[in-house]
């Protein structure tokens, strides 16, 4: 899925854009008018990744055209190019979902990057920190599917369906966004870390993928340690103690595959590979309150947190046999 679709009315306009694009390895595609982007969409709408379209055409404007390919294939990014820019104009952009603005003239390389930049945003936004966004804004190519070295982490609530059966749903909704799922993702942002999934009650974040660094395991167990620390101090703010938070953490630390996966429908970065597997079952045997690691995690964080060999617990359907460490704090 390469396809850019470049709409203006101007031929000199389309070939140009064409040809400064083509250098970064788009299939190219041209059309003249919004009802012929509207047709090409139509019938090669899984191949169309992005969609560059001038504001001001005869018959259907710019902003129509894109706002109607947006209901066709909301995976499309769209940029509008105008030489008409106006804070008016902008605003409506923006109001319309649209994903870039540009404003001709324009450098060469100014294009390119805006549209690098918009696609990435677009996929990027709701699954990586500001910090990991701009460091793959420099190589667009760290989104594709590859074998990586990561630390994955999973933190699920303990006793979570007798508490949903005792909570109203704005009540059971308050305390899953505001007081939980919302304090852990920035937790994980924070730390640069990846947020892969909610699974119903359960949180699955990845360091270490799409940007790899030296201490992505020691940053995954700061991230629990500091997990214990919000929870324990939102629990402060909850008087009834049959309503309060309680979680279990699991972290592995091996290679994944990684990389954008999914339908047309729906797509989503994630990882597949023994650590995901690993860190679910580690975190279903950790207690209350409990971070249990792997043994290969555990020698990239001993310097520096205490830990405590855990014995006994038998780890069923990984491939390989791993000690079990639980983090007790720093050291």
């Amino acid at each position: 899925m390469n396809g850019l679709l470049v709409v203006d009315d101007e031929e000199g306009v389309r070939r140009s854009l064409k040809r400064v694009l083509e250098k970064d390895g788009y299939r190219i595609v041209l059309a003249e008018n919004g009802q012929e982007a509207l047709e090409i969409i139509s019938n090669d709408e899984q191949e169309i990744e992005t969609v560059i379209c001038d504001y001001r055409m005869p018959g259907m404007d710019g902003l129509e055209t894109l706002r109607q390919i947006g209901r066709m294939n909301t995976e499309v990014t769209r940029i509008i190019l105008t030489a008409y820019a106006t804070m008016a104009n902008a605003i409506e952009a923006v109001n319309t979902g649209i994903d870039g603005f540009l404003t001709k003239p324009f450098e060469n390389d100014e294009l390119r990057a805006k549209v690098r930049e918009c696609n990435i945003k677009k996929r990027l936004k709701q699954f990586v920190s500001e910090q990991v966004m701009d460091e793959i804004q420099k190589n667009a190519r760290a989104m594709y599917p590859k074998r990586m070295r990561v630390t994955v982490l999973f933190c699920d609530m303990r006793g979570f369906s007798s508490l949903s059966e005792r909570l109203t749903p704005p009540e059971l909704s308050e305390l899953l966004n505001r007081r939980y799922f919302t304090p852990l993702d920035n937790i994980i942002f924070a730390h640069n870390g990846t947020l892969d999934k909610h699974i119903g009650d359960s949180v699955m974040a990845i360091f270490g993928a799409p940007v790899s660094r030296s201490d992505d395991a020691l940053r995954a167990v700061q991230a629990a340690l500091m997990i214990l620390q919000e929870i324990a101090r939102i629990n402060g703010s909850i008087p009834e103690a049959d309503r309060r938070i309680a979680v279990g953490i699991g972290i592995a630390t091996g290679e994944v595959m990684a990389g954008i996966f999914g339908s047309p429908r729906k797509k989503e970065y994630t990882v597949f590979g023994a650590p995901v597997n690993l860190a679910s079952r580690l975190e279903n045997l950790a207690r209350a309150d409990q971070i249990f690691i792997c043994d290969k995690t555990a020698g990239l964080v001993a310097d520096l947190v205490q830990l405590e060999l855990i014995t006994g617990p038998a780890i069923k359907g990984v491939a390989h046999y791993s000690d079990v460490f639980s983090v007790l704090g720093k050291k």
